[in-house]
């Protein structure tokens, strides 16, 4: 499920919340957006009537019930219809959420001391039991003077395979390609873990692509990758591939999840579709009793991005407590949707709107518009503690018609506190 208007295009080269202020009115069609817009009181008053006479003019309760229980139906439709051409790709994501990369974090920069091991968070099994087989001949060696590095190497393994070599004083400067012979020569108590490794890949066949089979092999997708992210509502990508584009960190794993099965069929047919980087599933969030190949607990970051507000209000809250039950301690929930009287709200013509502030469009899908109170409520209520609740203002013109569509979206960032009790008692 996505939003089902290009509504933040030109957040792509923006910094947060936009710099472009309108300070004199009759400058207003000079640029094509204006951010941070205040409202005057006449504004509010005509969103305020405009509201109450879409609720007086209601959509029939027999149609209420048909758009609820057919929900899946209608994004099947609008996903078979538009494919993947309807929404443009989220590159504005890393400027309003830094946290989406915050797991390349891990690779930049020299290793340190304490991290000179191998994380077995990225390797498989095998490859974890080799490593641990050559702790004891490692240390022998470290006693002896050759101290231990652990370098990638793109070129001869696959992303979740590491090589590991020796160098120290008496081997300074040999380097894996071609160095065999001198490593051996000046370390002879070296044992090429690295070797062992690829023998491993050789005799498993690890440098075909890893497939969803084989990952569940070893208990969940992605159990063993150091950083997760779960997209819920990824449609067809258009935050998912964003993401795996940015980076290629090897320690970042990327769960996403949709209503529609025809929306994750073309995520799967995407060319950047990875499984050993990315795992799509279909999940009705709404479901309480539905099964997900994800343990609670174990997510670093959850994306929310116009998909909340698609769900029935009654089914919000549930909704919110149960990705919460998914975060690790310290993890996150990014949310960005629409806002009272944002412009497609006050659009909206008689015999559209199913309860107050909650909508049906023309091809069947639903749309709630949120105040900052509202959100408080229910992230806090999960336990969550807010490190962000802001309201984004938008003017968007359109100069060749002298038209003015007034904007609003809501942004969040809710966080899982590591000491559940204290935390959320001070934010309470």
């Amino acid at each position: 499920m996505m939003e089902q208007t290009q509504d933040i295009g030109d957040n792509e080269k923006r910094p947060q919340f936009g710099n472009r202020i309108l300070t004199d009115s009759k400058n207003v069609f000079e640029h094509n957006a204006w951010d941070n817009v205040v409202w005057d009181e006449k504004q509010e008053e005509d969103a305020r009537r405009i509201t109450s006479q879409q609720l007086s003019t209601p959509v029939p309760e027999h149609d209420k019930e048909k758009f609820e229980e057919n929900a899946f139906e209608y994004w099947n439709e609008f996903y078979m219809q538009h494919q993947n051409r309807f929404f443009k790709d989220r590159h504005w994501l890393f400027t309003e959420f830094p946290e989406l990369l915050a797991g390349d974090a891990t690779l930049k920069g020299p290793m340190s001391e304490t991290s000179q091991t191998v994380n077995q968070e990225n390797h498989s099994h095998q490859e974890v039991k080799i490593v641990k087989q050559h702790e004891q001949e490692m240390k022998k060696v470290d006693s002896e003077g050759c101290n231990m590095v652990v370098e990638g190497n793109s070129e001869i393994y696959s992303q979740d395979a590491q090589s590991i070599i020796r160098e120290g004083p008496t081997c300074t400067g040999a380097s894996y390609v071609g160095s065999t012979e001198e490593i051996n020569r000046k370390c002879s108590n070296v044992k090429r873990v690295d070797t062992d490794l690829r023998d491993v890949k050789a005799d498993s066949n690890m440098n075909q692509d890893v497939t969803e089979s084989d990952e569940k092999k070893d208990g969940y997708p992605g159990e063993y990758i150091k950083y997760k992210i779960l997209e819920v509502g990824c449609g067809v990508g258009n935050t998912v591939f964003p993401i795996l584009q940015a980076t290629n960190n090897p320690n970042l794993m990327v769960y996403c999840c949709d209503f529609s099965m025809t929306a994750i069929d073309l995520v799967k047919e995407h060319p950047d579709y990875n499984p050993s980087r990315c795992h799509a599933f279909v999940w009705d969030i709404t479901d309480s009793d539905a099964s997900i190949p994800l343990p609670k607990d174990s997510l670093d970051v959850i994306i929310l991005i116009f998909v909340l507000s698609a769900i029935h209000p009654s089914k919000m809250q549930g909704v919110v407590d149960c990705l919460a039950s998914y975060l690790k301690p310290g993890g996150m929930i990014v949310f960005r949707d629409y806002g009272r009287y944002d412009m497609a709200q006050l659009r909206f013509k008689p015999g559209r709107c199913l309860s107050e502030n909650f909508y049906v469009r023309g091809d069947g899908t639903r749309v709630y518009f949120f105040t900052q109170d509202e959100l408080r409520e229910m992230f806090t209520k999960a336990g969550l503690v807010e490190d962000q609740n802001l309201i984004d203002r938008r003017l968007q013109v359109n100069r060749g018609r002298q038209l003015k569509m007034y904007r609003v979206w809501i942004q969040c960032k809710y966080r899982k506190p590591i000491h559940q009790s204290s935390e959320t008692a001070a934010s309470s």
